[in-house]
């Protein structure tokens, strides 16, 4: 039996997105002042897009602790009104709340600093960071799970990596309609004072429910969780692959990408060497190097080399901190064979393009309806019966299995301004007729 300790008194934090945050077990309360999970809130949410969202300041700390609330609220719901009276039943058995809440509120630990830009870079996975954060005995995350019980620390890591035993507690933190997508979405939202991401998320709570291979959701709620797809869609296209944050994501790679060339050809010496760094450009990480690292680090390390002699690292150091993003121009797979004879006109005015110019694909799959490993998700009916939703929803089938892809070539904005660029300019208007006949997205 598990070491579960009730604080005294209930902890609430106060939340924009769900009011209050509740805590009741003392392992949570713990967790959360940790130097591992409080290094969250030094590491923004969404990155770069806050460079185009002024308002999207909030960090992965707000962002786990609403996963956390929302786990809670479902766990609440199911020992409410579905449990388990037997170990074959398929319905919720209490006992797995607490694993759930601690992987809910530990699930992005791992993160890097600028997210997703910094693991494109040193090839760094964050779901096998918080697995390894959660799992190696110097972390104070490990031992407070450990005081829970001795295997707790590789319970709680198992639902990250999606082994664990109980497929309900695996679909409420990772699956198309999680605890984790539904509080960034509606948060992101607010963040980025945005509207597209908002869905009935008290409703979508209301209508979960479990069952012996995982969670479904009952026939009467079916249009909340389609417009929780939509919402979902619409934030991807409008908000995740905003062409201005991406500008920015190709400044911080080719930034960081040049600072590593420097390093590894002996050109930082003399300089102000980045040593919270210096692991990752050697391949030799341990967990408190990579714990050391967070937004703020990178910051101060780009505003030193705004100094530095290398023009190229200075220079983008610069556009970085001071905001000036690459322009785009998106392509396809009929006018992609433009894009070399682009770059090299990029490359004739003077910058070099392996750091001035990028491809730069995003793209989504809105809802996959049968891939393995994905769970679809399931509407129940009164009788018992399964049904995927997008066999049910019209909506939800024009999106399924369709892969949203955004292909853009990165520039920088003097190419459409300076006079040196005119014959760029001529090219650029080749490929923006190819947009204006309708042969691109």
């Amino acid at each position: 039996m598990d070491n579960i300790v009730y604080l005294p008194r209930e902890k609430v934090f106060r939340d924009p997105i769900h009011n209050y945050i509740h805590v009741e077990h003392k392992v949570i309360l713990d967790l959360i002042n940790t130097k591992e999970f409080q290094r969250l809130r030094r590491i923004k949410q969404l990155g770069t897009s806050s460079f185009t969202f002024h308002g999207a300041e909030h960090s992965r700390f707000t962002h786990s602790v609403g996963v956390y609330e929302i786990t809670r609220q479902i766990c609440n719901n199911f020992n409410r009104n579905y449990p388990s009276k037997n170990n074959k039943d398929g319905l919720w058995n209490d006992d797995e709340r607490l694993v759930a809440l601690c992987a809910a509120l530990l699930h992005d630990v791992g993160h890097g600093p600028y997210s997703h830009t910094f693991e494109h870079i040193f090839s760094t996975d964050h779901e096998k960071w918080t697995q390894e954060i959660i799992t190696n005995k110097g972390t104070e995350v490990n031992t407070i799970l450990n005081s829970v019980a001795k295997d707790f620390p590789e319970r709680v890591a198992s639902v990250i990596n999606k082994t664990y035993a109980n497929p309900q507690v695996v679909q409420m933190i990772s699956s198309q309609l999680d605890a984790d997508r539904m509080d960034y979405l509606v948060r992101d939202a607010y963040n980025t004072g945005t509207n597209y991401g908002t869905f009935d998320l008290t409703r979508v709570l209301r209508v979960m429910r479990p069952y012996k291979d995982g969670i479904a959701f009952n026939a009467d709620g079916m249009r909340a969780v389609e417009d929780y797809i939509l919402a979902r869609y619409q934030m991807y296209q409008q908000v995740y692959f905003h062409p201005v944050s991406r500008g920015m994501e190709v400044i911080l790679t080719n930034l960081l990408q040049r600072a590593k060339f420097l390093f590894e050809n002996g050109s930082m010496e003399g300089f102000e060497m980045p040593s919270l760094l210096v692991p990752f450009f050697e391949k030799k990480v341990s967990v408190q190097d990579y714990l050391r690292l967070d937004d703020g680090v990178l910051n101060t390390y780009f505003n030193l080399w705004q100094d530095h002699p290398d023009d190229i690292l200075h220079d983008l150091a610069h556009r970085f901190l001071d905001r000036h993003p690459f322009k785009s121009v998106g392509f396809n797979d009929e006018t992609k064979e433009l894009i070399p004879v682009m770059t090299e006109l990029v490359e004739q005015c003077g910058f070099d393009k392996k750091y001035y110019t990028a491809i730069n694909n995003s793209s989504d799959l809105p809802y996959d309806a049968y891939s393995e490993p994905k769970t679809p998700i399931e509407i129940i009916q009164q009788d018992g019966t399964l049904n995927e939703l997008s066999t049910l929803s019209h909506l939800v089938a024009a999106i399924s299995d369709k892969i949203e892809k955004d292909e853009r070539l990165f520039f920088p904005k003097q190419m459409l301004t300076d006079t040196r660029s005119s014959i760029f300019n001529l090219n650029y208007d080749e490929f923006q007729s190819h947009i204006n006949n309708g042969q691109l997205k």
